[in-house]
């Protein structure tokens, strides 16, 4: 007779024991809530509460110390004011280290021909001034006709324009409102009876004396004469001198080699972004001159070569001198014509030409050839001409240059660098 074994079986419904399993249930004894939901509040297990950490926020980290900072904005603001203060010092120095760099590859060739550093300098200095001078005398003649027209062109504008307008303009008729008060104020004053004890009293303004003007236009030309020459003897001395300054710079530099090739470096990098900007300002001077004298020439102005030489030439003063072309140009067209559309098509040819050279390629080509943005050049003249006018106009661009390369090569003003440049 065989027999089974028996299995016993474990109990039902006991959970058994897991690892994942929740907080144990209460103990014996514990109150339960009541009701047909009590055994799932009871199965379910109260989720603990998980503390979550605060997040920190993005926060930006200065490069550069703000104290070290504002030291170096109040020696900023000091040297512009200096600059500005003793801008008849600066603005000669400037000139003659201009002039020193377009001229020294010229006196050097001279040199390897075995002819004296200055007896080279002498030369070229003496070409340019004769050339300067030569010109100044040959449109003389010119400018005070020019200014001889001036009162006749002045009526003349004021005549078409009344034309135009189809009689006295608002401007006149407030004028001549402004005459018939004054002439009733005269005649009441001087019909009326005086007061007593009041005793009138007539101003008399002073006579036009021209001598004042005389003496304040020659005061000024003399100044202007006196820097020139200042100009001219410092190119002079610069160029006759040879290697001396940069010879001085280097051993100011120090000792060690590593100095020494970042100081020539930065000379030669000046150098050669100065003469690159002059080479540019030559070739625009051109192409405005050319592009002047043949617009004018297919508009039918006399002497268009001529307007093209001044062109040319006042177009080494930015702004300045083609608001004096266009003005000029325009005046004398409408001498010539007598009418005043084409004084604007002239004076329009003359500010379109500028415009497109002097404000967009101008700057672009600066740019490219000097490593500077053209926002950059375009604030830099802007800032320079603020500073020291006419001539910062002229000199603005080289400075910066000069500052950037010198930048460039140090490594704490690397910042301004990366901020001129490209």
């Amino acid at each position: 007779m065989t027999t089974d074994p028996i299995t016993p079986t474990p109990p039902p419904d006991i959970p058994l024991p897991h690892a994942d399993a929740g907080p144990p249930l209460p103990a014996t004894g514990t109150a339960l809530a009541e009701g047909p939901n009590a055994g799932a509040e009871a199965a379910t297990p109260a989720s603990p509460a998980i503390a979550v950490p605060p997040v920190a926020p993005l926060m930006l980290h200065m490069p550069v110390d703000v104290r070290n900072l504002s030291l170096a904005l109040l020696a900023l603001f000091a040297s512009v004011a200096l600059l500005h203060w003793a801008s008849a010092v600066f603005i000669p120095i400037m000139l003659s280290l201009l002039l020193t760099t377009a001229l020294r590859p010229a006196v050097e060739a001279l040199w390897r021909w075995h002819v004296p550093r200055w007896l080279g300098a002498g030369v070229l200095l003496l070409a340019m001034v004769s050339g300067l001078a030569s010109a100044a005398w040959s449109l003389s003649d010119g400018a005070a006709q020019l200014v001889d027209s001036l009162p006749v062109a002045a009526k003349k504008v004021r005549d078409n324009l009344k034309a135009r307008a189809g009689g006295s303009s608002p401007l006149d008729t407030m004028q001549r409102a402004a005459t018939q008060i004054e002439q009733a104020a005269t005649e009441n004053s001087t019909t009326a009876a005086p007061r007593r004890g009041v005793q009138r009293v007539i101003v008399e303004r002073p006579p036009f004396n021209i001598r004042d003007y005389l003496w304040s236009g020659t005061v000024g030309l003399m100044s202007a004469l006196g820097q020139l020459m200042v100009v001219v003897f410092l190119t002079f001395f610069a160029l006759a001198s040879g290697n001396l300054l940069r010879d001085k710079l280097l051993r100011i530099a120090g000792t060690s080699l590593e100095r020494r090739k970042v100081t020539t470096r930065v000379l030669d990098d000046i150098t050669r972004q100065i003469q690159r900007y002059l080479l540019l300002q030559v070739f625009t001077s051109v192409l405005v001159g050319l592009a002047t004298g043949l617009a004018y020439w297919a508009l039918g102005l006399q002497n268009a070569a001529v307007w093209g030489v001044a062109a040319g030439v006042l177009n080494l003063a930015p702004y300045i001198g083609s608001a004096l072309v266009t003005g000029a140009s325009a005046l004398v067209a409408f001498l010539q014509f007598g009418t005043l559309d084409m004084a604007l098509a002239v004076g329009g040819a003359s500010l379109v030409i500028h415009t497109l050279v002097g404000n967009l390629l101008t700057p672009w080509l600066t740019s490219r050839t000097s490593s500077m943005s053209p926002v950059a050049v375009f604030v830099s003249v802007l800032a320079w001409g603020w500073l020291w006018g006419l001539w910062g106009l002229l000199l603005g661009i080289p400075v910066m240059m000069a500052v950037k390369a010198v930048c460039d090569r140090v490594e704490d003003l690397k910042p301004v660098g990366e901020l001129l440049g490209q």
